[in-house]
């Protein structure tokens, strides 16, 4: 009996990333994942590099983000969302993103890069 081959994960390279206020019809009642508490909503904007030649599906995106003091935004996590397809070359991405209204600005982005598998994921 044959073993599936294993699927690796396709690394995909975070870069100019930056972030902006969300608009207001998706910023208007916006709050912290989890809980009740009031929050700003920003979009994390940048670009995604595959080199893989094939299309990744599901890419998941990890990044650190700190407010103006240093401070984790989010705490003990680092997956930040995901990206649904990223084609082959550079493509643009977007992510939003709450984060607590009593945490300053400007936000500090860090560490960003994304992976995933080339063909259909199941989850």
């Amino acid at each position: 009996m044959l073993a599936p081959s294993a699927l690796a994960l396709t690394q995909i390279r975070l870069f100019d990333v930056s972030y902006h206020d969300c608009p207001p019809e998706l910023a208007e009642g916006a709050i912290t994942p989890g809980t009740s508490m009031a929050a700003n909503c920003f979009i994390v904007t940048g670009k995604a590099e595959n080199k893989s030649g094939k299309p990744v599906l599901n890419a998941d995106i990890f990044g650190r983000i700190y407010d103006a003091n240093g401070n984790s935004i989010m705490e003990n996590r680092t997956r930040l969302g995901a990206i649904e397809a990223v084609p082959p070359g550079t493509s643009d991405f977007d992510l939003r993103i709450s984060v607590p209204i009593n945490q300053p600005t400007p936000l500090k982005l860090e560490q960003f890069k994304a992976a995933g598998f080339t063909g259909k994921v199941r989850r």
